[in-house]
């Protein structure tokens, strides 16, 4: 095999096999990325949600405190429940965004490999 023919076979390769490869993983890489931090922020949310309704169960002394207490657990539980909503949001949209990307570069690399 001549030098020219090799540089063309690995050309082939790389824009056939290796680039595609390549932009798949980087675009499951991205996703994940974005999936955990929502999903770390999530936890934290609720662990300090938690941690502060904890702390105020303790400042219970009379019937006044124990009402206030659970008026903010109410509030804190409303609080949660868009906290979630939001979270659920950003989880779909990522999904989204990730099927939208997957599907581009499916189509680029089909007319890719079509032209050649």
């Amino acid at each position: 095999m001549s030098d020219a023919t090799t540089e063309k076979a690995t050309e082939q390769f790389e824009s056939l096999f290796v680039g595609p490869l390549r932009a798949y993983g980087s675009l499951n890489l991205e996703y994940t990325e974005k999936l955990i931090s929502v999903q770390f922020d999530a936890v934290r949310a609720m662990t300090d949600m938690g941690l502060t309704q904890a702390r105020e169960w303790l400042t219970v002394t009379d019937a006044d405190s124990l009402k206030k207490v659970v008026e903010d657990q109410q509030k804190a539980s409303q609080d949660m429940g868009e906290r979630l909503k939001g979270d659920v949001e950003r989880v779909m949209t990522l999904g989204q965004e990730y099927v939208q990307k997957g599907q581009k570069l499916a189509e680029e690399n089909f007319q890719a490999a079509s032209t050649r």
